[in-house]
């Protein structure tokens, strides 16, 4: 079993910053792509930003380029998102995702975090 938990949410002003972490633990052989998405109430669920493994190559929506940076640390199974400049429409339920091995024998699979809250007030 995988379990990713989400952390770093919260209320924020805005010009604000946060940063959300994902931790993965369980039966992990590798993890390829790690991601962020977002999610408001009757909108689909959106890419905010991707990395990927073993070179961080990383990709950004164009909504949040130049004010988000994704990680990660590898030693630790995490991803992280660091959101700075934040305006009132990065309000919404932040997901990661992680692409990840169980075994050498398994096809890697997604995994979802819980969801973490980010609300920007103006």
């Amino acid at each position: 079993q995988v379990q990713l938990v989400e952390s770093g949410g919260g209320l924020v002003q805005a010009g604000g910053s946060l940063r959300l972490a994902c931790a993965a633990s369980g039966d992990i052989f590798s993890i390829n792509t790690m991601g962020w998405y977002r999610q408001v109430p009757g909108k689909q669920r959106e890419l905010v930003a991707t990395i990927t493994s073993p070179i961080s190559i990383t990709n950004y929506a164009d909504s949040v380029k130049g004010r988000f940076t994704v990680s990660r640390d590898n030693a630790k199974n995490t991803v992280y998102l660091q959101m700075n400049s934040l305006k009132p429409e990065d309000t919404a339920v932040y997901y990661c995702n992680l692409r990840i091995r169980t075994s050498i024998r398994n096809a890697p699979n997604d995994y979802w975090g819980q969801g973490t809250q980010v609300t920007v007030s103006s």
